[in-house]
């Protein structure tokens, strides 16, 4: 297989979910996507069980777990979340 193919059997993703209900966001590190969406949409996630519904805004790929977990503390860092923020600021305007 060609070394630069995104074809991989190890997938990882970082997401970021907003919640109409608070209007805060939560980001998390998956490895089954659509899993964990249904999940938190079902009120299965502790961390936004209370602050359903939620929408997924915001969602990267990964074939590396170590680039995945350092992307996802990123972006929970206070610069991280600011440097997000601004890129979406649009997004925001829309949803909230």
């Amino acid at each position: 297989m060609n070394e630069t193919s995104d074809v991989s059997n190890s997938k990882f993703y970082v997401y970021i979910l907003y919640s109409y209900k608070d209007c805060k966001l939560y980001i998390g590190f998956t490895n089954n996507l659509k899993k964990r969406l249904t999940e938190h949409a079902n009120g299965k996630v502790n961390s936004t069980r209370n602050r359903i519904p939620v929408k997924l805004i915001h969602y990267e790929y990964f074939i590396n777990r170590a680039d995945a977990e350092a992307r996802e503390k990123f972006l929970k860092s206070g610069f991280g979340r600011q440097q997000f923020k601004k890129i979406l600021k649009n997004t925001f305007d829309i949803i909230g």
